[in-house]
Order: structure tokens, then C-alpha cells, then sequence
């Protein structure tokens, strides 16, 4: 019996310890999607695609950024700073802040959206923002990846952009103004960091499209990538 007694103790208190524990702690992450240089002939631009998120399971604060770089200048630079909510299993609802930067592009933005996963294990990023002077637009993200084998990866990326006025200043026409497609494949050297080689096409639309062509710009493009994908 003394020694039936002893081990109802010692599995008490085991128990009493592991419901102390901190189940939820607060972590930090860093994932830079994109790193890479495009090879356009005359220029290679860089971009950046990144985010960083910091919080428990189910509340985050997430810093997203985007940016482009053309001969040494930037050419187009997005930062979102938003609050994230877990609202489902695989599905946070997103609320925050856009600011857009570089020639003509200094503009804020208030954005609400989702993040989750769709069927068939799509990952999908949609977002509204409400600009100055009502400006508003629709921005949606799905990407996939296909495992060739436990190091190489085919990633192919879709991305929409809508918006509900017409911005000459921008050359953004109200409507679908564009549409991105990327197809990235890339081997896996440690869980972490991973070297890609890619091609980004792209295609504006509507009033997109006659403001470019009036512009003499390519409503068009297509460009061959090479970069890095790591996280922290």
C-alpha cells in the first residue's frame, strides 16, 4: 500500500507540472520567400519578398515587406504591419496597415484579410485596403508546392491585383489591373535554406494596360530568376 501511495504522489504532482508548463510560449520567425535577381538583359532587378511574425499560437503580429530595386534605385517598396488572429484551424483573419514607397508611390493604407489554406493544401493571402480619397483594392495570393522528392520543390504562385479607381499617376487602372504568375524550382540544401531558379510572367489588364501602352511601357513581361529561399 506505502508504495502504491508513493507513486499516486509522484504521478500527482507530475501531472501538476505539466499543466504548469508554458504550452503557448511567445516565438519569433523570420521567412524571406524571395530573394533573387532577374535577368531582364538591360537591367537585373532585385526584389525581396519577405515576412516576420512574433506572438503565441493564436495571436501574431506579422511585419510583411516587398520590395524592388532597378539599377540601384527602388522602383516599388510595400510594408504591412498587422495584427493576426487565428479564427479556425489552418485560418487567421489579418487587420493592420500598408504603406507603399518609392516615385509616385507614397501612399497609406488600411488593410484587412485572411491567410489559410484552401483545398488540396493551396495557400491562400487575400487582402483589402482602403486608401486615401476612397481608393480601395483587392489583392489575392495562392501558391503550392509540388514535392518532386524530399529536396526538390516546383512552386508555382498566382497573384491578382483589383482595384475600384483609376490612378494615372500610378498607371493603375480600376478593374483587374494585373495579373502574376511565378513557377519556382528549388532544392532544398538544409530545411532552411534553400537556392531556386524560376520565371516570373506578368500581364496588365483593361485601363492597366492603356495607361502602360500610353506610358510606352510593355503591358507584358516575363523574366528568368535566381535566388534564395531561407527562414530563421
Amino acid at each position: 500500500m506505502k508504495k502504491t501511495s508513493i507513486v499516486c504522489v509522484l504521478m500527482l504532482f507530475s501531472l501538476v507540472a505539466v499543466a504548469g508548463g508554458n504550452d503557448d510560449p511567445l516565438l519569433l520567425k523570420l521567412d524571406v520567400e524571395q530573394f533573387e535577381i532577374a535577368d531582364t538583359g538591360k537591367h537585373k532587378p532585385f526584389s525581396l519578398e519577405a515576412d516576420a511574425w512574433l506572438g503565441y499560437d493564436l495571436d501574431k503580429i506579422w511585419l510583411k515587406a516587398d520590395l524592388e530595386k532597378v539599377a540601384g534605385k527602388t522602383e516599388e517598396a510595400e510594408v504591412q504591419l498587422l495584427y493576426s488572429k487565428a479564427v479556425a484551424p489552418f485560418w487567421d483573419w489579418q487587420l493592420g496597415l500598408r504603406q507603399d514607397f518609392g516615385p509616385h508611390r507614397n501612399q497609406s493604407w488600411a488593410v484587412a484579410g485572411f491567410k489559410g489554406l484552401i483545398p488540396y493544401f493551396v495557400e491562400a493571402d487575400a487582402g483589402l485596403f482602403v486608401g486615401e480619397s476612397g481608393r480601395a483594392a483587392l489583392r489575392l495570393q495562392f501558391g503550392y508546392e509540388i514535392m518532386f522528392s524530399q529536396r526538390w520543390v516546383l512552386s508555382p504562385e498566382l497573384e491578382f491585383n483589383i482595384h475600384g479607381q483609376n490612378n494615372i499617376e500610378l498607371g493603375v487602372g480600376s478593374g483587374l489591373s494585373d495579373v502574376q504568375l511565378g513557377l519556382r524550382l528549388r532544392y532544398d540544401l538544409t530545411r532552411k535554406f534553400s537556392p531556386y531558379i524560376g520565371i516570373q510572367w506578368s500581364e496588365m489588364f483593361g485601363n492597366s494596360a492603356d495607361f502602360a501602352r500610353r506610358a510606352g511601357e510593355q503591358r507584358s513581361d516575363s523574366q528568368f530568376v535566381v535566388g534564395v529561399k531561407f527562414w530563421l
